[in-house]
């Protein structure tokens, strides 16, 4: 009973922290972006470096619109062999035309291999983007997230990551390929 709650409270937490970038955030864009296929590589573990190593994935990033948040799903993997397949919500925060903050939140499975146990095969990334928006609307930028099972595990020693993330629009991927 004690673990729900614990779930309850950082959902809660959460929600709390999304209601107030809203509230306190500059207005969406003038016009949506499109969807995007997003690729990272960066540094898995970079803050308590107990089994740092690098990373990699990729991440699609859905145009629709459920309230404010934008669906999205992921996988990464690093070179322990450990990776994680997710699917989530974001939410694009606008500063000016150029700049973006996308704050996101997704339960996922997470695969140990030859990585670090994280206590649990559910796992929670929270993550947060900051972007630059090109003026075909691609976007180059840094993602920091954070992996936890919100202490559904025996342990939870979560874990951080750094990553430089390149989004492409799924519609220059579709002119590309001639359609």
């Amino acid at each position: 009973m004690s673990k729900l709650r614990s779930v309850i409270k950082g959902l809660a937490l959460a929600c709390g922290l999304v209601a107030g970038i809203i509230a306190f955030a500059p207005q969406a864009a003038q016009a949506q972006d499109p969807s995007f296929l997003s690729f990272s590589v960066g540094r898995y573990d970079f803050n308590r470096q107990k089994m740092p190593t690098e990373e990699g994935g990729m991440q699609y990033r859905s145009d629709l619109k459920l309230w404010i948040f934008q669906p999205m799903a992921g996988f990464m993997v690093n070179g322990h062999g450990s990776a994680e397949i997710y699917t989530g919500i974001s939410l694009d925060i606008f500063l000016g035309n150029r700049f973006v903050v996308r704050p996101s939140f997704a339960p996922g499975y997470y695969h140990q291999g030859g990585g670090e146990d994280l206590g649990y095969k559910l796992e929670f990334r929270s993550a947060i983007e900051f972007a630059y928006r090109f003026d075909d609307r691609s976007r180059l930028g840094v993602e920091v997230y954070h992996m936890s099972n919100a202490s559904l595990g025996k342990i939870n020693p979560g874990e951080e990551s750094i990553n430089l993330v390149y989004s492409l629009p799924t519609t220059k991927i579709a002119s590309w390929l001639g359609n």
